[in-house]
């Protein structure tokens, strides 16, 4: 029988799953025999990782509510009801000593299911502005471990806010470059400046635009470009890129080995969510960060002029990166800055967060 039995619940994108990954293998640390269960939704990026990274999964039926008017919107009430059915029955199945949530509609039934049955339960929330389920649970919840300082004043409750950083895989750090270089098709024995472009586990749109526009230019100056363009923008993308050398480009829809991208990557053109900005201090890796617009509270573009004001990164926003991104690429890859946007960048990050939330669920299964 397991010493001790921890259910992770968040997804939808890889902002909400990988900090939940990253505290459950310090788990495993921490309690070598432990029993790990995530549970999340069968048609997102959750049900695809988490296997493949040695974890039980199990799936709810929810999905979000969209504020523009939808059909599926109108199934969300019963999901609702749905969900919550199968999120007391896995609690009451699988006995969990801990919960933790860590963001997206995913977690909200199953916390909520935990807080009823009396089981002790975290929030781990991401971002600077908290999201809708950790507002609405963090009252009920043992203990909300936040990534930025200035969240606090989101929350009528304060005794159980704790300011952790947001966690990130160590095995991000622990890369074979020759291995990285034959995943991706690229030659060895030779360093070619490379760029690693993504927008999120779900891509986006104006970035995919920007690269496409100014691929051909990129590689006529002897730039590598690594391009994770989510599933909308693939197949064009990959049309596209069948014209030039897979020894210059590889694009594909998600990118499975991300330790092995940031790795090869000498800078990185990237949204300035908050799980990809604590990966990117993690490693120390400059970049041009391209804020999503209509992130809730604007908060994505104050996570970019953060770093670009510690001098860690460049601000590139999103109405100006079709026209500019070429330009502020091939200028840093010629210039001096990168080693110091690398220098500061690391200066930034907080690679302890994981272990240090996986210690708090230990302890507070010992209180059960």
């Amino acid at each position: 029988m397991p010493s001790l039995r921890v259910i992770f619940a968040g997804g939808g994108t890889g902002g909400h799953l990988f900090p939940a990954i990253a505290i459950a293998d310090h788990v495993r640390r921490l309690v070598p025999d432990a029993e790990i269960l995530f549970v999340g939704t069968h048609d997102k990026i959750e049900a695809r990782v988490v296997p493949s990274k040695g974890f039980a999964f199990r799936s709810i039926w929810i999905s979000g509510f969209h504020r523009g008017l939808r059909l599926s919107n109108l199934l969300f009430p019963l999901k609702v009801i749905v969900s919550s059915m199968q999120a007391r029955s896995i609690i009451k199945s699988f006995n969990p000593d801990v919960v933790v949530g860590t963001g997206g509609y995913v977690s909200g039934p199953v916390l909520r299911a935990a807080t009823v049955a009396g089981i002790p339960t975290i929030i781990q929330e991401q971002n600077s502005y908290p999201g809708v389920t950790t507002r609405i649970l963090a009252k009920k919840v043992n203990e909300v471990h936040l990534t930025f300082e200035s969240s606090k004043k989101y929350f009528q409750r304060s005794d159980n806010l704790i300011v952790s950083g947001n966690p990130t895989r160590e095995d991000l750090e622990r890369v074979n470059i020759q291995a990285a270089l034959t995943y991706f098709g690229f030659k060895q024995g030779e360093h070619v400046k490379t760029v690693l472009v993504f927008g999120g586990s779900l891509g986006a749109h104006s970035i995919n635009k920007a690269i496409e526009r100014h691929l051909d230019e990129l590689i006529k100056h002897r730039v590598r470009v690594i391009w994770q363009t989510g599933t909308e923008d693939y197949s064009h993308a990959r049309n596209l890129c069948r014209t030039y050398s897979t020894t210059d480009v590889w694009v594909n829809a998600f990118i499975d080995r991300m330790d092995y991208a940031y790795a090869v990557a000498d800078i990185v053109v990237c949204r300035a969510g908050a799980t990809t900005i604590a990966e990117l201090t993690r490693l120390g890796k400059p970049a041009i960060l391209v804020p999503y617009p209509h992130a809730a509270a604007n908060h994505q573009v104050e996570n970019a002029e953060s770093l670009a004001q510690s001098g860690a990164a460049v601000v590139v926003y999103d109405h100006e990166v079709s026209e500019k991104i070429s330009t502020v690429v091939l200028s840093l890859l010629a210039g001096v800055r990168l080693q110091e946007m690398g220098e500061k960048s690391k200066k930034l990050g907080k690679p302890e967060a994981a272990r240090a939330i996986a210690q708090r669920v230990v302890e507070l299964a010992r209180l059960r």
